[in-house]
């Protein structure tokens, strides 16, 4: 067991309220969480600045560097964690543990993050649109064109209230030090092991310390991180991503409606494309916002869900540790039991139809967590409740719906794979503003490129582009 401080700009602080995070099979205590409040950070933001300060002292070339070193560190070495240490083995099995996420999967994650921070020079290039990058430091210079721009920083810090449940969100955060941005980390109750060890990489990689604050907490430090930080990333429901709707200071991340339509060009196709529809459905254990959670097509779609279901249908619950474990556990009480209830009371819907309900119950109950096995659910009409659900293990609704009515259809959406070679559909899914990400042809909803910017462009977030004059003289001083 490892005690985590608070860590207010880098000092350690030890609270006298404590967290248990817990191991979800055994019950034994994990870690002891230093529990912030509102008036520590209340206190603390008022030094927020200097985490900008003591980062531009440091050329953006040099953090990306540092990024580099960090991404080696926080794969293969055995780093501080609170009053003790950790192995790369140590992170996994305790991440797994306490979230629910198989240890290779949590491994997958490990890889994931690594690659972001190997590659963070490619990726500033294309976020940045290939903006010379002492721009962001110095707030303005030539762009390249012969023309002075430039971008001033929105907020000396980033904050983030971040979830439990998917440990991939982390990638989003990672192009925030290099590019001078501090960082007010809020951890989600069952998942502080990655920003405390991400922390410590960059530490060891050479990021000053104080660079970086973490306050585990409750839902009240969550508010307290949206309400002093002026650029703030949060992951929630669809209620939260309806609260902070408009809100120019906070970038929500919530459910993803992530789908696969089927053009009418190539639904007659579809049993080619059923291994992409069962992986961007079940792959992490359907935890992502990526993840495909409705399948639409004009025809076809009770074969398609059946297909589905005879993929998906019989996968069992294996241990965390099993190599083969495709399933995370919900290590919250009830939450398991609650989607479940939810589930079958929208089967009673006419036209809804449950096409794994011959593979056995979906819930599997254990004596301190539960599990959801995948579901497949046929709907015949876009009307239907259940075809704009989405839950937090492998769940797909397969949607009957004409193509013409299919963009209006499927209301927000993170992630549209449109499998169709129709031009003209195609443009008009292009120009269809509640899609966010489009890929157009036979690509899972999972498929991600590192090098394009995800819900939104962080440095957009983080900078504003402004009108900005000065003589040429003074712009080579």
């Amino acid at each position: 067991m490892v005690t985590l401080p608070v860590l207010r700009w880098g000092q350690p602080y030890e609270s006298l309220e404590l967290d248990n995070v817990s191991n979800f099979v055994t019950g034994e205590t994990l870690a002891k969480v230093s529990q912030a409040n509102p008036g520590l950070l209340a206190k603390d933001i008022k030094k927020a600045h200097r985490a900008r300060e003591v980062l531009r002292e440091i050329p953006i070339r040099q953090l990306v560097q540092m990024m580099k070193r960090a991404a080696d560190l926080y794969r293969d070495a055995t780093l501080p964690m609170g009053d003790g240490t950790q192995t790369p083995d140590d992170f996994a099995r305790q991440q797994s543990a306490s979230t629910g996420l198989p240890e290779h999967m949590c491994k997958f994650n490990m890889s994931k993050n690594h690659f972001v921070l190997s590659n963070m020079d490619r990726i500033l290039d294309c976020l940045t649109r290939g903006l010379p990058l002492d721009i962001l430091t110095r707030g303005y210079g030539e762009e390249g064109r012969g023309v002075v721009v430039s971008y001033q920083a929105q907020s000396p810090v980033l904050g983030l209230v971040l979830p439990s449940n998917s440990p991939g969100v982390h990638t989003l955060w990672l192009p925030v030090i290099p590019m001078q941005i501090g960082l007010v980390l809020k951890p989600g109750p069952q998942e502080p092991w990655t920003p405390y060890r991400m922390a410590a990489a960059f530490s060891e990689a050479g990021v000053p310390r104080e660079a970086i604050a973490i306050y585990p907490g409750g839902a009240e430090m969550g508010a307290e991180v949206v309400s002093r930080v002026q650029r703030v990333k949060i992951f929630g429901s669809t209620e939260t991503v309806k609260r902070y709707h408009g809100n120019p200071c906070v970038q929500v991340h919530g459910p993803g409606f992530s789908k696969i339509l089927l053009g009418d060009d190539e639904v007659d196709n579809w049993p080619k494309y059923i291994d992409l529809m069962a992986d961007s459905v079940y792959l992490n254990s359907g935890r992502g916002c990526i993840n495909c959670s409705g399948v639409w097509a004009s025809r076809h779609t009770k074969e398609i869900a059946q297909a589905l279901a005879e993929k998906l249908g019989p996968i069992e619950v294996k241990p965390p540790e099993d190599p083969f474990a495709a399933l995370a556990a919900f290590t919250v009480p009830g939450q398991a039991q609650g989607v479940n209830a939810s589930i079958l009371d929208k089967l009673k819907e006419e036209g809804v139809t449950d096409m794994t309900a011959k593979f056995g119950p979906r819930l599997v109950e254990k004596e301190r967590c539960a599990y959801l096995r995948p579901w497949v659910i046929h709907a015949n009409s876009p009307e239907r409740k259940i075809a704009q659900t989405e839950y937090m293990f492998p769940y797909v609704t397969v949607v009957e719906c004409p193509q013409a009515q299919m963009i209006e259809r499927i209301s927000q959406t993170l992630v549209c794979s449109a499998i169709t070679s129709d031009k003209a559909w195609s443009q008009q899914l292009m120009e269809a503003t509640h899609i966010d990400r489009l890929n157009i042809g036979p690509i899972p909803t999972i498929k991600l490129d590192w090098l394009q910017p995800h819900e939104g462009n962080i440095v957009d977030f983080l900078f504003r582009a402004r009108a900005f004059q000065t003589t040429a003289e003074r712009l080579k001083t």
